[in-house]
C-alpha cells in the first residue's frame, strides 16, 4: 500500500529550544522510536538541532514524526478525539509545521508527476527543497492535473489566470499530459474517492507561493 506524503515547514529557532528540551526531558520515551544504536543516534539528533533541524536526515525526521504520532494521536481535545490536529499542534509547538498531507491513494500519481517534471527539467527536488524551486513544480502539477478537471468552471478560472502568467509552464504540462494520459483518456488515477489531486496541488501552491524558507517532504512508514 502506498504511503502518505507529508509536507513540512520548519522553525529552526523554536526547534533548537523546544524540541531539543523535549528530547532531553523525554529521552526514555523517544529512544523507543529510534533506529540502530539508539542513544548515539539521539545525541546526533540533538547535536544537529543545535545547528538546524533542517540538518536532520529523512529517517531521523521520520522517527521523530512517528514519536509525535504515537504520543498524541490518541489524545482527545475537549472530549472529542481529534488525532490529526493534536499531532499537528504539538509538532508546531516544537518547530515543525505539518501544513499538508497527500493521502496514500494519490501518492503514486503525485510521485509520477514529480518524476516526469524532474526528468524534463533535469533537476532533482530532494526531500528538502528551496520553496521557490519547489513552487515551480507545484505550478506544473497544478496545470497538469487541471487538464483532468476541465469541466469545472471554478477551477478553470484559477488555471486561466495562472496560465496567463506562466504560459511556457502550462504548455509543458499540457504536452506531458497528452503524452501520458490524454491519449488513453485515463484520468481516474488523479482522483480517488472524492479526493482530487488537483486540489492538493492547488492547496500546496497557495501555502508556499509567498514562503521563503525550505519545504520538507517525508513519507509515512
Amino acid at each position: 500500500m502506498a504511503e502518505e506524503l507529508y509536507f513540512l515547514k520548519t522553525n529552526p529557532l523554536v526547534a533548537k529550544i523546544n524540541l531539543y528540551n523535549k528530547l532531553c526531558n523525554e529521552e526514555e520515551d523517544v529512544l523507543r522510536f529510534l533506529n540502530g544504536d539508539k542513544k548515539i543516534n539521539l545525541e546526533l539528533i540533538k547535536d544537529k538541532l543545535q545547528d538546524s533541524i533542517e540538518y536532520l536526515s529523512p529517517d531521523e525526521l521520520r522517527q521523530l514524526f512517528n514519536w509525535f504520532k504515537f504520543q498524541y494521536a490518541s489524545n482527545s481535545v475537549n472530549g472529542t478525539v481529534n488525532n490529526n490536529e493534536e499531532v499537528k499542534t504539538q509538532l508546531y509547538v516544537n518547530g515543525i509545521d505539518l501544513f499538508h498531507e497527500i493521502p496514500s491513494a494519490l501518492t503514486k500519481p503525485f510521485d509520477r508527476i514529480l518524476n516526469d517534471y524532474e526528468n524534463a527539467n533535469q533537476c532533482s527536488l530532494e526531500y528538502i527543497s528551496d520553496a521557490e524551486k519547489f513552487n515551480k513544480f507545484l505550478l506544473y502539477g497544478l496545470f497538469y492535473t487541471s487538464l483532468a478537471q476541465e469541466d469545472d468552471e471554478e477551477k478553470r478560472i484559477l488555471v486561466d489566470y495562472l496560465k496567463s502568467q506562466h504560459p511556457a509552464m502550462y504548455e509543458a504540462a499540457q504536452a506531458e499530459f497528452k503524452e501520458k494520459i490524454g491519449k488513453t483518456g485515463l484520468t481516474e488515477d488523479l482522483n480517488s474517492k472524492g479526493i482530487i489531486l488537483f486540489d492538493n496541488f492547488s492547496e500546496l501552491y497557495d501555502s508556499t507561493k509567498f514562503y521563503k524558507g525550505s519545504i520538507i517532504q517525508i513519507n509515512s512508514d
